[in-house]
Parts: C-alpha cells; structure tokens; sequence
C-alpha cells in the first residue's frame, strides 16, 4: 500500500522492524543494567 507521496508502508515498517532498538527500548535497557550493576555492588 501507498500514501498519496508515494512512500511504501509496509517497506517503512519492515525497515523499522530491522533497524535495532528503539530510543526508549536503549533507555530501559541501560536502566536495567545500571539497576543490576548497582545491585550487585552493594
């Protein structure tokens, strides 16, 4: 399917889906390691 600019949707999505995390997926990943690190310290 199209939009009227002529981008390919499902081409978009498939190359979100392949492109890694995402912002907020990195920013909870790091915060739970840091917790773990920390956990681990004390």
């Amino acid at each position: 399917m199209k939009t009227k600019s002529d981008t390919d949707i499902e081409e978009v999505k498939r190359r979100n889906a392949n492109s890694g995390l995402t912002y907020n997926q990195a920013k909870e990943q790091l915060a739970r390691q840091l917790q773990k690190k920390n956990n681990t310290i004390q």
